[in-house]
């Protein structure tokens, strides 16, 4: 298996990946609408590696929906957290099965939840576990590539002690939110540190290469970040909300018409890959970020919101539709 990373251009772009949002669904429509040649990376929702092994096969079957993907969306990663190392080796073995194009380890997620199981961003005040799971995945992965993605530190700013810990195990990438957990997303991204992770890497003479991620607000303003900092590519996520385009090299803003057809089809694309797996109710955040930005949006956005069924908001919004340009 190559290893896809060092063949992309430079910089490249990468879909974030979130919770409940970065479905299978949505990525095949982000997918569909890319511009070919855009070099641009897809990853899945995380997904627990413990689940994925100790789950019954009910429990297996939810998580392996996390894992689906279309064959569109390549070069595609697998994003998993655990702080098992025999689980970590096994579940990366068990991506490469799959046939993903690489493997990605989240330590840099800071629910609760997650960290209350010694994963994600608590993994930063523990670099011995988190370089022995590093190389659990290499073993693992076998040839597909092993990537993380974390933060520059925990409490503080440990950038400078952190990244070489993690280089030192030879990930293809490092994607750095520039923030540290406690900040969360509460304080603008300092992509000056992304800047300074690139200075380290090339002192430590490492062939991994440095994403940045944080506030980045479409491809132009990756480019801007990329060029700045000297990153070799930038991590995207709030930026997809409905802007299915993001990937695209369109320039004009999506009228009111095209944003109720895409919606439209994304609640269809919903439909066919994740009815039945999860509840319908989470296809509503979408409403928001699609239907917004024109007289009496708000309007038909409450009303989205009060269907019962997604069939109900396709019909309003075919009906609604024919009424704007």
């Amino acid at each position: 298996m190559r290893n896809f990373w060092a063949e992309l251009p430079r910089p490249f772009f990468i879909l974030a990946p979130m919770e409940d949002v970065t479905d299978v669904a949505f990525r095949a429509l982000i997918a569909k609408y890319s511009t070919p040649g855009v070099p641009r990376v897809f990853y899945t929702e995380f997904t627990s590696a413990d689940g994925l092994i100790r789950a019954n096969e009910k429990g297996k079957t939810k998580l392996l929906k996390k894992l689906e993907y279309a064959e569109i969306e390549r070069p595609i990663v697998a994003q998993l957290f655990t702080a098992n190392i025999e689980h970590m080796e096994a579940a990366a073995r068990m991506c490469a099965e799959l046939g993903f194009d690489g493997f990605d380890i989240n330590m840099g997620c800071p629910a609760r939840e997650v960290e209350r199981q010694q994963c994600g961003a608590s993994l930063i005040q523990n670099p011995a576990l988190a370089r022995e799971l590093v190389r659990a995945a290499k073993r693992g992965a076998g040839e597909m590539p092993v990537s993380v993605k974390t933060r520059i530190g925990y409490n503080e700013d440990e950038l400078e002690t952190w990244l070489p810990e993690l280089l030192a195990e030879e990930p293809a990438v490092v994607i750095l939110h520039a923030r540290t957990r406690k900040e969360m997303s509460d304080v603008p991204a300092r992509w000056e540190r992304v800047k300074r992770a690139v200075e380290i890497r090339d002192a430590l003479d490492s062939k991994t290469l440095i994403a940045g991620n944080g506030d980045v607000k479409d491809i132009a303003d990756a480019k801007v970040k990329a060029a700045e900092t000297g990153c070799d590519g930038v991590m995207l996520g709030r930026a997809i909300f409905g802007n299915p385009w993001l990937f695209s090299d369109r320039t004009e803003s999506p009228s009111p018409k095209e944003k109720m057809v895409m919606l439209i089809e994304h609640i269809e694309s919903f439909q066919k890959h994740m009815t039945g797996f999860v509840n319908d109710a989470l296809m509503k955040k979408h409403f928001k970020a699609y239907i917004g930005g024109w007289d009496h949006a708000a309007e038909l956005r409450a009303v989205l919101m009060e269907t019962e069924v997604l069939a109900q908001a396709i019909e309003i919004l075919h009906t609604a539709s024919r009424t704007v340009r």
